[in-house]
């Protein structure tokens, strides 16, 4: 089996500042990887770099096989990669059906359908446990539920590669267990590529861990190596981190 995204050599420098330095990366089809590091390692702006939303200083992406270092985010999403930001972006003054709907009409080729729009948007409200908040502006959902309406926007999108940064930020504990049974049902249709802060999450949901210190890949595996791993417990674990 082909990787389904591969990056090479992926760099991006700010000024004198190397944020992402020289990456290898690939990911699997159907994989859940997370991604994790310390403030300022480079994970943010290394899934950036992977949806689009900034340009490379040097390497390539490859997605399915493609070239898509030039394409824009926006022919990304065509192509099948959804991202989630690390802050929230739902639209405030509409409600969370609307925000939903949004992208799902992107999904629906030919003439507009109301009723297959209507069925993929309470699909993805429901999947995300938002449904009897459909008509709730988003503004007015608790912060979690926010984070949740957002995944519900990308799950509109039928991604075949689903990126979520910092999902369970604001969840409860409850909602932090139904998001994981969430991802692993995502997983069955859909590739996850996730950075999370939350270690329990993490060593519980990925299938293998990619670990950034100061711009570069300091280690890869399973989540056991990497819960051993003494550079990783040096850097990392055992404390938080957000960027």
């Amino acid at each position: 089996m082909m990787p389904l995204l591969i990056a090479q050599g992926l760099s991006r420098s700010f000024g004198g500042l190397k944020a992402v330095d020289d990456v290898d990366f690939a990911i699997m089809p159907g994989e859940i990887r997370a991604i994790i590091g310390p403030n300022g390692a480079g994970k943010t702006t290394f899934v950036s770099l992977l949806c689009g939303r900034i340009e490379p200083s040097a390497g390539m992406i490859l997605f399915d096989g493609a070239d898509i270092t030039g394409m824009p985010a926006w022919r990304r999403v065509r192509e099948g990669m959804a991202y989630t930001f690390q802050i929230t972006s739902v639209y405030a003054n509409l409600t969370a059906y609307d925000n939903v709907a949004l992208p799902a009409q992107r999904t629906l080729a030919g003439p507009r359908n109301r009723a297959a729009i209507h069925a993929a948007v309470m699909e993805a409200l429901e999947r995300t446990g938002l449904a009897d908040r459909a008509d709730m502006p988003a503004g007015m959902l608790a912060y979690g539920h926010q984070r949740l309406l957002e995944v519900a926007m990308g799950l509109a999108l039928k991604p075949r590669l689903l990126i979520l940064d910092e999902p369970t930020q604001g969840l409860s504990d409850a909602e932090i267990e139904a998001f994981m049974s969430l991802v692993r049902e995502i997983a069955k249709t859909a590739t996850v590529l996730i950075i999370e802060h939350n270690m329990p999450v993490v060593m519980e949901l990925a299938d293998r861990i990619t670990v950034f210190d100061a711009g570069r890949i300091l280690a890869e595996g399973i989540p056991e190596d990497i819960r051993r791993n003494v550079e990783v417990q040096r850097a990392y674990l055992g404390a938080t981190a957000d960027g």
